[in-house]
């Protein structure tokens, strides 16, 4: 999510003195390290980067500012007083402070949502604002798909602010609401739910069920059902679109279902 105002700061002629990323660690299967993306954009670049946000301190001249966007980790009070940070937070403040804006904005049905460039103090994400900008969230739109439109719009947000100058931001007002981590367990899909709560929970990503014991991924449905893949739940009934079978690839739920050999009355979940 930072790789695009990373790019944009350099292409906009912004001198970025220091990259501070995640070190480096394993991903996948292969058991050699590898670096972050927004590392691997900074090398790229050839950019300063280092997993030390304490090294911002020994930067020479000093940073006169910091931008950050999903850096995932609270920045300690001796930092934010040597050097003064902004933020590109996904949501409309105070409205889902925390870990998982958009997810949690998509879960809870808001029709809207947007980025914030706002002050990075001490609190969790309750730092005074320059300016935002609205997004709509479309019924039917997936987090990856959000996330790709707010990353956009954060981006140019961001240009905008540090061009026209940060001016004085305006403190949050309204009730705050927190948008707590997704846990994993949250993901398994209950039947018993709504048919519109399974429909947002499985724009999310990564939601599952069972099959005749086997875990199956539910990557897309579709509310009002039409005449596919039609399971029944709390209320109407909701359409599997696109599946994942466990050990196999992501493929049209028709086309899983007539490999198991679906039939009516058959069951998924415990």
């Amino acid at each position: 999510m930072a790789v695009p105002t990373l790019r944009a700061l350099v292409d906009a002629g912004h001198d970025v003195a220091l990259v501070v990323t995640a070190a480096d660690k394993r991903r996948g299967r292969g058991s050699n390290l590898s670096p972050s993306p927004v590392k691997a954009a900074a090398l790229e670049l050839g950019l300063p980067v280092t997993d030390r946000i304490d090294d911002l301190l020994e930067v020479d001249p000093p940073v006169e500012l910091g931008v950050v966007v999903a850096y995932g980790r609270l920045i300690k009070p001796h930092i934010l007083d040597a050097v003064p940070m902004i933020n590109v937070h996904f949501s409309l403040l105070p409205r889902w402070r925390g870990a998982a804006p958009l997810e949690r904005a998509i879960l809870a049905g808001d029709e809207r949502t947007g980025v914030c460039i706002m002050d990075i103090e001490e609190g969790l994400d309750t730092g005074a604002v320059y300016r935002c900008t609205e997004v709509p969230i479309d019924a039917d739109a997936t987090a990856d798909e959000l996330r790709a439109e707010l990353v956009n719009e954060g981006t140019k947000l961001m240009l905008d602010v540090l061009e026209q100058g940060l001016g004085t931001p305006e403190p949050q007002s309204g009730e705050p609401v927190y948008a707590h981590k997704i846990d994993a367990a949250e993901l398994e899909l209950d039947w018993t739910k709504p048919a519109v709560d399974l429909h947002r929970l499985v724009r999310l990503g990564d939601a599952w069920t069972t099959h005749r014991g086997k875990r199956l991924k539910v990557w897309r449905t579709a509310l009002p059902a039409g005449t596919g893949v039609v399971v029944p739940t709390g209320t109407e009934p909701l359409e599997l679109v696109e599946v994942q079978p466990e050990g196999k690839p992501r493929m049209p739920a028709r086309s899983w279902a007539n490999g198991v050999h679906w039939h009516d009355g058959d069951r998924l979940g415990t």
